[in-house]
Formats: C-alpha cells, structure tokens, sequence
C-alpha cells in the first residue's frame, strides 16, 4: 500500500490517537523506523490528487505539533512512497545524515516573528519624512500619479529593510540562526523566522512586546509558532516516491 511521508523523527516518537493524517478518508499516522530513526507516514490512496488545503493544514499540524515534543525534519509535501519497505531503505540509506540532523535539533523549535504595518500610519510616516511625496499627492495627471506610486513604493521599501534589520539584530541576542524571509504582503513591516531553544520562548515573547510596544499604532506584531524547521532544514526531496 503506498504510504504519504510526513518527515523524519527519532525512533522513539510515538504518533497521538488525535493525529489527523492527508487522504480522504484520512489513514492512520504510524511510525517506520530502522535504528534509532523514525519516519512518519500514513497509507494513501494514490487515485486521488494531493493538496487541497484541508490536507496542507494536517500536514503542518502533525509536523508542528511533533517539533513542540521532538525534533523533525520535514519532507516536502506530497512524497508518496511505494511501501513502509521503501521507507525504511530510505532511513537506512541515509541513517547517519539524519541522526545528525536530529542531534543538531535537539530541544529547538522554529518561530515566525511578524509585523504588518498600519496603512495609515505608514502612509502618514512617508508623507511626513518625503518631500517630493507630499507634493505630488494632490496630482492627477497620470505621469505624476505613476511617480507618485514610484516613491511610496520606494519609500515603503527602505522602511521594511530598516525595520526588519532592526529587529534581526535584536533577535540575534536570542539566537544565532535568524533568516529574514521574503514578504508575503505590502504591508508586510517584518517577517522573521528563528530557531531557538523551546525554553527560551518566555524570552522571546518579551522581545516581542517590547517592540510592540514601541511600535504601537505603526505595527502590528505576533509570532507564530512552535513550528516544525521549515525555514532551517532543507526539505527532504526522495528521489524514490
């Protein structure tokens, strides 16, 4: 029976009752392992298409909520495997590069730092800090309305790059491994990724209100985690599914 690989575990994880696994109906979450490494999977009709959003969202929920008590390497969404067999050959192919991988981390999550910009307020900031900006606002013709956009853009930007800058440095007094991802919306002040001991969240969380504090009515902060590594962990592509 073809089996949906999730990611690579320690052998001692043990899949809840409550895991929610892809497929419909969804199969049963249950662990290959070979040594002392494991892999997560559940049986899948190979008749149907993977991806609805429903399928993405248990996905990352397994793999999340397995990062709060374990560490996890995930595998890209949608490897699907002839058998539990090929999935061991997998494990014992590659057993000391995963254990490894394991090992590095150990008692490490991954958490999102994110700032969304108040539009009228960050609208206000360019108006107040940018000259030429102030001055073409009231045009209408279309060469000034299109460098008019130019410079908001433009200005917008610079902002994203210092506040995000500013927040990295800070970040990086918590840990070593921070990478900045790409914004995912205009309005999109900061968009952090860390990974950093379980333990130190409470740390994290200070950091956080602390900066929502000072930017308070500019930005609107949150994290989002614990998470799996996504952003740290290359996602395992098997060439065998």
């Amino acid at each position: 029976m073809p089996v949906f690989l999730y990611g690579v575990v320690p052998a001692d994880v043990e899949p809840t009752d409550d895991a929610r696994a892809v497929g419909d109906p969804p199969g049963r979450v249950t662990i290959v392992t070979h040594r002392d490494v494991g892999a997560l999977t559940s049986e899948v009709s190979v008749d149907q298409p993977l991806g609805r959003p429903d399928e993405l969202r248990s996905y990352q929920r397994l793999l999340d909520g397995t990062a709060v008590v374990a560490p996890v390497l995930p595998v890209r969404f949608g490897t699907v495997f002839t058998d539990e067999a090929a999935v061991a050959d997998l494990l014992a192919q590659h057993h000391d590069d995963f254990r490894a991988a394991l090992d590095e981390l150990e008692g490490r999550v991954e958490f999102v730092v994110h700032g969304r910009y108040d539009e009228t307020a960050l609208l206000t900031e360019v108006l107040t800090e940018n000259a030429e900006v102030s001055a073409l606002r009231g045009e209408t013709d279309v060469a000034a309305r299109t460098r008019l956009g130019e410079l908001v853009n433009q200005a917008v930007e610079m902002k994203r790059t210092a506040d995000t800058e500013l927040v990295a440095e800070i970040l990086h007094d918590l840990t070593d491994d921070v990478l900045v991802r790409r914004a995912t919306h205009e309005l999109d002040a900061v968009n952090i990724a860390l990974l950093v001991e379980a333990g130190r969240r409470d740390k994290l969380e200070e950091i956080v209100e602390r900066l929502a504090d000072d930017w308070s009515g500019r930005v609107d902060m949150r994290i989002l985690g614990p998470l799996a590594p996504y952003d740290f962990v290359t996602p395992l592509r098997p060439a065998e599914s």
